[in-house]
């Protein structure tokens, strides 16, 4: 299983992802501190908010196999810029949370993500249970191994480890 980096804005719904994941009961529970259980680290909405707690984010990424960047459909604003993805030295995905929202936009926020480099996007409802299962399944599939010799090819290539080169006869 793949383990995940949820980061957003506080009250997008990081919290409630972990525990609809679970299968546990959902309530409200503020993040006070970057939670890390088993395959999901959960992160302190301030850390996306403000640009000193931001080292955190950079820190923990490096902990996960996946960074997700989550954002409710009916956000007000964008925290993460465009090629985010190249800052990141993970596979980016995007999570939508609250898509039934009377102010949702999931168009505005999917094209957000896409300008983001996120690699997928899932829109779930934490509280129906509709697109867990889709981001679960994804969660539980193994990452392919690769060894050395093919990281530092793939990196002469400028790819990231979990990018699959074309199949352009360009050889380094």
């Amino acid at each position: 299983m793949k383990k995940v980096f949820l980061m957003g804005r506080s009250e997008v719904g990081k919290t409630t992802l972990t525990q609809a994941l679970k299968g546990e009961s959902l309530h409200y529970s503020k993040t006070q501190y970057t939670d890390v259980s088993g395959s999901m680290i959960d992160s302190p909405g301030e850390y996306a908010e403000a640009k000193h707690f931001s080292v955190g984010l950079a820190c923990f990424s490096f902990e996960a196999d996946v960074v997700a960047i989550v954002q409710s459909a009916d956000e007000p604003y964008n925290l993460f810029g465009a090629s985010l993805h190249t800052f990141i030295s993970r596979p980016l995905i995007g999570i939508i949370t609250k898509k039934d929202s009377p102010n949702a936009n999931v168009p505005m926020v999917r094209l957000w993500m896409e300008n983001a480099g996120c690699d997928r996007i899932f829109e779930v409802d934490n509280i129906s249970g509709e697109g867990l299962d889709e981001l679960s399944d994804y969660l539980k599939e193994d990452i392919e191994p690769i060894s050395m010799d093919e990281a530092k090819r793939r990196q002469r290539l400028g790819l990231n480890e979990w990018e699959k080169p074309s199949s352009s006869p360009v050889q380094l």
